[in-house]
């Protein structure tokens, strides 16, 4: 149940009066004063205040500071009048030497106690003029906007705290203070995710947007019904556990640094505010020593969207609007079919999109390409495939993710020479590891995907095929003429349909006819509407499967897409937990510099033709590819997919070195 409906009325100030006078009718704030922000409280020793404020700022999300106090200061003008932080709150913690010692109702005592000291000369004054407040801010904050928005408040329809939980993300440390992020946990309904979201996401000061959602093993979280703080909040049918950064990280920055002496509040029990929680900033200018509260962004395009990207296991991802339309305006170009095959009617909006969000969230990638439908020519490979997989390799690299290239026996030695050449002209950031796989029993696949066999302990989180010979029902691989190319092809299918059963492997098919490996997604359209569509058509699927009028431009939408993100404020914030979110002009520099470009693009295809490698659809030994010439038909697609995606990033220049 709810709290009383006569404490639903009563605003901030009436509230604190009663907590003030120790009503026993609150406990928890959870539902009360809605329309205004809540703070979690930290008081610590003076000489150690300037290292938790810099620790609160490389960790915003969890701990968006709305003020810091002077010594000794017992009122918070900017935040509410007539306050004393010392009786205020319905019940504080103390510690002494890192260790919760009690929960007393009242601070009031220890102004009068002599001060213990923090490796300074003791004086014979209390201890409370060499202590400082921390105000931070509080989820409580944007309940009351969430049940505005008729999205259900379950630890409010329960009457239960706020379930909250130690995760093994480690935040940003700074001096002394080093401790893991503590996250809250609400159920949302999952037709409902996009407006807690966009909710929340306009509430900076109360931790903002959503750090995860989905499976909590993700965070290091193994029970929600056993929190580490607050009480058990049950899921309803339909709803997915969402996490939002919580302020009693606060309180494990203070067990792990074990000052002499510091207060908090209590978990759940938080001061009330007289700021409006749609308030951008606090209503009076603060004082010097204290920090400028973040304020709302104003602008709506940067409102994130969310995506759900894996069933197993179950997580979203977020991405702003603005990065969401780029990345569909890439959809499209790469869409268009100048060779007329067909492939718009293969087409399935935000396969792009979720394939890019899941490669950004994932540390290692394998990538296979080679479809050799040229079996009478040695080599029988095509010029459609490599390029598109350097370009994505090449960015994953800058990214910091480890990539692996698997191929055929046959063309190992062909492509270690290409990879070479790449790296030697510029074209691939550095040289990748380059395997091959073998069907040598029933587990090689799974022996091949992870540690040990170990399904627990995969070697990669993401598997991306690009125009790569996909499997048939039939058991045969075809070229788009029905010629069955068995003979040339490493059983590399065996990977994608292994990694289905294997929780944490998302897969990528990139094609631009339907026998594509990966292309099984779309099997059943392949063999409707494609040519030979019913022998040709490959029956191994894909997560994700990216259609485009030439595979090559699939894997520059890729690498794009994911530059996208990684310039993405809201992605790039949910990505990282909302911690330690500076980046620098030298990684906008690099990762600008590792997109494909036509001069890039053109050297690879320059290299292949060295290699004896042939368009795909003519078998002409030139600087084509499926027939369509490099100028003007390639490089206009590169052109146009570097408009779209360059003329993203002002708005991120105007924030270098600070936080997104």
């Amino acid at each position: 149940m709810e709290q009383p409906n006569i404490l639903n009325s009563l605003g901030p100030a009436e509230l604190r009066l009663l907590i003030r006078q120790e009503d026993p009718r609150i406990r928890a704030t959870t539902g009360l004063a809605n329309g205004y922000q809540q703070a979690n409280v930290v008081i610590l020793p003076n000489d150690l205040a300037n290292d938790f404020e810099a620790f609160c700022r490389k960790n915003a999300a969890p701990l968006p500071l709305l003020y810091r106090s002077k010594s000794g200061e017992t009122s918070c003008l900017p935040l509410a009048k007539h306050a004393d932080i010392r009786t205020d709150i319905s019940q504080y913690c103390v510690y002494e030497e890192g260790r919760l010692v009690k929960r007393v109702s009242s601070l009031q005592s220890y102004s009068t106690q002599p001060r213990i000291s923090s490796g300074l000369q003791a004086v014979h004054h209390g201890p409370w003029s060499d202590m400082v407040c921390f105000y931070l801010g509080c989820s409580f904050g944007f309940e009351g906007r969430l049940k505005n928005a008729r999205v259900p408040v379950r630890n409010v329809e329960q009457g239960t705290n706020v379930s909250m939980y130690r995760t093994s993300v480690p935040c940003v440390p700074v001096g002394v203070f080093s401790c893991p992020l503590v996250v809250t946990m609400r159920p949302i309904p999952a037709g409902m995710l996009d407006s807690a979201v966009k909710v929340t996401h306009l509430n900076p000061l109360a931790h903002g947007a959503p750090v995860h959602i989905g499976d909590p093993a993700l965070l290091g979280i193994q029970d929600l019904s056993t929190p580490d703080y607050g009480e058990q909040v049950e899921l309803q049918p339909g709803d997915v556990p969402v996490f939002w950064a919580c302020g009693v990280t606060a309180i494990e920055a203070i067990l792990g640094s074990k000052p002499p002496l510091a207060f908090s509040h209590s978990p759940g029990c938080m001061f009330l505010t007289d700021i409006p929680d749609s308030a951008p900033s606090s209503p009076t200018p603060p004082p010097s020593d204290s920090v400028n509260p973040p304020t709302t962004d104003p602008d709506v395009e940067l409102i994130p969207l969310c995506f759900l990207v894996s069933h197993n296991p179950l997580w979203y991802s977020l991405a702003s609007q603005r990065a969401v339309a780029k990345i569909r305006q890439l959809e499209r170009v790469i869409g268009e079919d100048p060779g007329q095959r067909g492939i718009k009617a293969l087409f399935v909006q935000d396969e792009l999109l979720r394939s890019c969000l899941a490669l950004s969230h994932a540390s290692s990638v394998a990538i296979t390409t080679g479809l050799p439908t040229h079996y009478m020519h040695s080599p029988p490979d095509e010029t459609d495939g490599p390029p598109g997989a350097i370009a994505m390799a090449t960015m994953l690299l800058s990214l910091g993710k480890q990539v692996t290239w698997v191929t055929d026996r046959r063309a190992l030695d062909m492509n270690r020479a290409i990879i070479d050449e790449a790296v030697r002209t510029g074209v691939l950031k550095t040289a990748i590891p380059l395997v091959t796989f073998e069907d040598n029993g029933p587990d090689s696949a799974l022996h091949f995907l992870c540690h040990h066999g170990d399904p627990s302990k995969p070697r990669y989180d993401h598997l991306v095929a690009i125009e790569r010979s996909g499997r048939a029902a039939d058991g045969n691989y075809y070229n788009m003429r029905g010629i069955n190319l068995k003979h040339l092809v490493d059983p590399i299918d065996d990977l994608f349909i292994a990694a289905k059963d294997i929780p944490g492997i998302i897969t990528t098919g990139v094609g631009d006819g339907g026998n594509e490996l990966g292309m099984g997604k779309l099997k059943e359209k392949v063999k409707a509407l494609m040519p030979s569509g019913s022998l040709i058509a490959c029956d191994v699927p894909a997560d994700y499967a990216i259609t485009a009028g030439v595979s090559n431009w699939g894997g520059y939408a890729v690498a794009c897409g994911l530059y996208l993100l990684h310039t993405c404020p809201s992605h790039q914030r949910y990505l990282k937990k909302g911690l330690g979110l500076e980046h620098t002009t030298s990684q906008l520099q690099d990762w600008t510099a590792n997109l494909p470009s036509v001069d890039k693009e053109e050297s690879i295809l320059s290299t292949l033709m060295s290699f004896g490698i042939r368009s795909g659809k003519t078998g002409h030994l030139a600087m084509e590819v499926d027939g369509l010439t490099f100028h003007p038909t390639h490089s206009d697609i590169i052109t146009r997919l570097l408009q779209v995606t360059l003329g993203s990033i002002t708005p991120l220049q105007t924030h270098d070195e600070q936080c997104f």
